[in-house]
């Protein structure tokens, strides 16, 4: 690339550890390598997290991209009046964390929206404490989604060059279970067909994981896969995909991992974050889609 891209870091729930994450990445050389970023939140949140973490930097407070200076020792910051240090609880579920953790992401999806950064990286939030201030997102996704207007949104986990899809998210496993519909693992595997092609993937191979033990063994452990995984399956086979499944998800994950597929369409939350996590959770990246 000719230019590094500018990135937005949004510093995350203030109480928690999402502003430690930032300066450490914000001040990290193989990040400044490939692009230029700043953090967008409180600056007086951020100076306490460098107390904390032990580093010494300077803030540098800017109206907003175009005034980075990015000078080595320095963090720039798009300080916003949100957590003020003194009321702030640490470690604590409270409406201030989670109203400052969304007004940085309200900001970082403005600025992606005009065209004046190149893409948003986002820190840790808390999902109680959103509830706590009354926002009305469960987690990043929705936000996204609610203000860019996207329609098609999805997630995406790659880790060591796997790729998982999820059909379900934030839901109960009960409530996973009954979402499993022909229709719904249909529009998924269209939605992550469309998304590996925009990856760059000509003829993308998708696995899409089963819910049952051994894949249901025809019926013995549950007839989801009869009646709505694979005729899903075939209908986009019949359009012209390349999709393998049912596979159990005992192995299914470990197969795209060595190649055997591009990525994973697993059927709800934990069942793709388990695998993920136990290859690499730190170098697990979720990727918001649409």
């Amino acid at each position: 690339m000719s230019a590094r891209p500018v990135l937005a870091l949004t510093m995350g729930d203030p109480a928690g550890i999402g502003p430690e994450i930032t300066v450490r990445a914000l001040l990290s050389p193989e990040v400044r390598q490939i692009a230029s970023c700043f953090a967008i939140g409180d600056a007086r949140v951020l100076e306490r997290a460098l107390a904390v973490c032990g580093l010494n930097a300077t803030l540098n407070r800017i109206a907003g991209p175009e005034a980075m200076a990015a000078r080595d020792g320095s963090i720039d910051v798009l300080h916003q009046d949100s957590a003020d240090p003194a009321v702030l609880q640490l470690g604590k579920v409270q409406a201030l964390g989670g109203e400052s953790a969304y007004a940085a992401i309200r900001e970082s999806i403005a600025l992606a929206m005009a065209g004046r950064v190149a893409g948003v990286v986002t820190a840790p939030i808390n999902k109680e404490s959103l509830q706590a201030a009354k926002i009305p997102f469960i987690g990043h996704t929705e936000m996204f989604a609610e203000h860019t207007g996207a329609r098609e949104e999805m997630t995406m986990f790659t880790i060591s060059g796997l790729k998982i899809f999820f059909l379900t998210r934030h839901v109960s496993l009960l409530e996973a279970c009954r979402q499993i519909t022909r229709e719904r693992v249909a529009k998924g595997i269209g939605k992550a067909m469309k998304a590996l092609h925009q990856l760059g993937y000509d003829r993308p191979h998708l696995a899409v994981a089963a819910l049952n033990p051994h894949g249901g063994e025809d019926g013995l452990f549950g007839r989801e896969e009869i009646e709505a995984i694979k005729p899903a399956i075939v209908a986009a086979r019949a359009q012209g995909m390349q999709v393998s499944g049912p596979v159990p998800a005992d192995s299914v994950f470990h197969m795209a991992r060595i190649g055997r597929y591009d990525a994973v369409l697993s059927l709800y939350h934990a069942q793709g974050h388990i695998a993920a996590k136990m290859m690499d959770l730190e170098k697990t990246v979720s990727v918001t889609l649409g």
